[in-house]
């Protein structure tokens, strides 16, 4: 497992693609990336650089105040840095489609779920489908009944209503619902911070899974010293100095 403990200047991982051990391209890579909230004001993160490849499962760690909520949204396209690129598959992200991006490249599995509860499993599930714009070569329900198998919920749960479901139930339809249009990308936020141990590694079991056997990238930002040691890579951010 590798620990990367700089959070500034950690340009190591992206070098680290032209050895004979990394003859890959990074799917998704943060190349010299700075954020502040305003312009000209204190920088959350700085100077933050790291490759992500396909098939491997990646933890992103840190205390408090770290920026990992913010490298997560700089990640899945949702905010651009002040300076620096978020690139993926090589393309700066400022410079494409950011929509498309979140709808067909990378999906988002959210803290608190974010499913509609008044919707039953399959709906949610078909709802993302819906809004992802893609063309599907299969019927969306079967797609569907699919993904529940993936997650490892029984067939019977897709008419389910939201609200009956446990918090690891819910979780596993959320990962569902972030593959429904076969993303290359999967970002979990903190995805196992209110389950059992035992729902934790099941869970955990799940994104290993897709990411050595279907090669897809996920990233994990966690708390959890467990979920860390399950994965291929940590990528460890620490707080920046008060300057």
């Amino acid at each position: 497992m590798t620990d990367t403990t700089e959070h500034q200047a950690t340009a190591t991982a992206i070098a680290n693609n032209t050895n004979d051990d990394a003859d890959r391209s990074p799917i998704l890579a943060l190349d010299n990336v700075s954020y502040s909230y305003v312009k000209g004001g204190k920088k959350v993160i700085h100077d933050l650089s790291y490759a992500f490849e396909a098939g491997k499962v990646y933890a992103i760690t840190g205390p408090s105040g770290a920026g990992k909520t913010t490298v997560l949204s700089l990640l899945s396209g949702l905010t651009s840095p002040t300076e620096g690129r978020i690139l993926y598959r090589g393309q700066d992200l400022a410079k494409t489609d950011r929509y498309r991006f979140r709808s067909h490249d990378i999906g988002v599995i959210f803290q608190s779920f974010n499913l509609l509860p008044s919707l039953s499993v399959e709906e949610n599930i078909i709802l993302s489908m819906d809004a992802s714009g893609k063309q599907f070569d299969r019927p969306k329900h079967d797609i569907a009944i699919g993904l529940l198998a993936k997650v490892r919920l029984a067939q019977e749960y897709a008419n389910e209503r939201i609200l009956h479901l446990s918090g690891g139930e819910q979780q596993r339809v959320a990962i569902a619902r972030a593959l429904s249009y076969d993303p290359d990308i999967i970002i979990a936020d903190e995805p196992t911070g209110n389950l059992d141990m035992s729902t934790q590694d099941d869970i955990m079991a799940i994104f290993k899974d897709l990411a050595h056997a279907e090669g897809k990238c996920v990233i994990i930002v966690t708390h959890s010293p467990d979920v860390a040691q399950q994965s291929d890579e940590v990528f460890q951010l620490a707080a920046l100095r008060k300057r």
